[in-house]
């Protein structure tokens, strides 16, 4: 969900979206690259994200990452989901003792 939403923004390179994740987190949160770029590849394959080559802002050649119109849509039942849960944990927390 956090790679979907960082690419909501628009199209990022692997190191500009865990960059990105972990100052949205103020360092909280590390991303490596053994687990993006796996997810990057699931989400490849299920067609929520496209890829093309580029050149980043340091003149190297990485793979940028976009966000298809499927990916939206995932990112919101992703977001409706996560939600959901949050207020669910949040009215038990209240209600136990």
């Amino acid at each position: 969900m956090m790679i979907l939403r960082t690419l909501n923004q628009g199209p990022r390179h692997g190191y500009a979206i865990a960059r990105h994740i972990h100052d949205w987190s103020k360092g909280a949160l590390e991303i490596e690259d053994g687990s993006l770029y796996p997810a990057l590849n699931r989400m490849l394959h299920k067609g929520w994200v496209k890829a093309e080559w580029g050149v980043t802002e340091n003149n190297r050649r990485a793979r940028f990452y976009r966000l298809t119109a499927a990916g939206k849509k995932q990112l919101e039942a992703e977001s409706t989901a996560f939600n959901k849960m949050v207020r669910t944990i949040q009215l038990v927390m209240r209600t136990s003792s």
